[in-house]
């Protein structure tokens, strides 16, 4: 039995020594990771880093983080292909360091995110996309909402990311807006379905109600309210059809798409969300509208009982 001390003390410092390595990987920067998790060491895999990327975004799930930007640096280590054949000096053959940031801008500017694992998911899915990419590390940290940095870590690989083709697969809707009363009208579901005889997908926009909302005598505050009483008046709407169901994401805005649901549209999520958002107050429906149709790149913009709006997509108007 004695015999076996020294056996039992070895494993516990390799258990402690393990323990160490592992912690000091979690907290060090993503290249020493990388270098933990690299596969056959007959054949290497090339890294390329970048450290302490520090842009200025608005981000965050909670209400003080809204209107505000705040600083988040990023770390990133890409393992990629050894070239084969001489490089000969040329840029064209490896994967720049220009990608990881422009994937870093393209996800930044793509919608506001709430959380950084999904901006740190979609920074690794775009450096993927590169053919020379094999896996990517990605850490995120804001930097201003403590005394430390709050971040995330993660680790994907190619065989992990989707095929991406050049076949456009987005549906286009045909979006609606209805007056007051065209959602009053006991025409109403004749028009509906007129509109999707052709089985194009069909999104429906309103206004807000003829009942004047709070005035907050605050912008942002008032910003709200006035959202919040559209949303009001399309639950008003989707009261009256079964068929109707209220949608405030663009995932959701997709899924109903494909899937022939008629969607009314409950816009605060995506209009406060948005990168490059509608410059129309939104107690401007008209304009909002117009904005949501070319964010959404319908093929028209239907508009029954209110007058035609500018907009970047084609329009009509149908009378009730």
């Amino acid at each position: 039995m004695l015999c076996d001390l020294p056996c039992i003390a070895v494993l516990k410092f390799l258990a402690g020594a393990a323990m160490t390595d592992e912690i000091t990987q979690a907290f060090a920067h993503p290249s020493v990771r990388a270098d933990a998790m690299a596969g056959d060491p007959t054949t290497p895999l090339d890294r390329i880093s970048l450290r302490d990327h520090i842009v200025s975004v608005e981000i965050g799930a909670f209400q003080a983080e809204r209107g505000t930007t705040q600083r988040v640096s990023f770390n990133v280590v890409v393992e990629v292909a050894p070239l084969t054949g001489p490089i000969d000096d040329d840029v064209d053959r490896i994967l720049s360091y220009d990608k990881v940031t422009e994937a870093i801008a393209a996800a930044l500017a793509s919608e506001r995110l709430n959380l950084l694992e999904t901006l740190a998911a979609k920074v690794a899915e775009l450096i993927l996309i590169e053919p020379q990419a094999e896996r990517v590390f990605v850490r995120i940290e804001k930097l201003d909402r403590g005394p430390g940095a709050l971040g995330v870590e993660i680790v994907r690989s190619r065989d992990a990311v989707t095929e991406v083709d050049n076949v456009d697969d987005t549906p286009h809707p045909r979006v609606v807006f209805l007056s007051n009363e065209a959602i009053e009208d006991g025409g109403l579901e004749r028009h509906v379905d007129a509109l999707i005889a052709d089985g194009m997908p069909l999104i429906l926009c309103v206004g807000a109600s003829d009942i004047a909302a709070p005035d907050a005598h605050h912008k942002m505050a008032q910003r709200r309210i006035d959202l919040l009483a559209i949303e009001q008046n399309a639950w008003c709407l989707a009261g009256k059809s079964d068929r109707f169901i209220v949608v405030e994401t663009r995932t959701e805005l997709d899924w109903a798409m494909r899937n022939g649901q008629i969607s009314v549209w409950a816009p605060s999520k995506i209009v406060l969300d948005a990168v490059d958002g509608p410059s129309a107050s939104p107690s401007d429906a008209e304009a909002l509208v117009a904005w949501f149709a070319a964010e959404m790149d319908a093929r028209e913009l239907v508009m029954i009982g209110a007058s035609m709006p500018k907009a970047d997509v084609p329009v009509r108007v149908l009378d009730l």
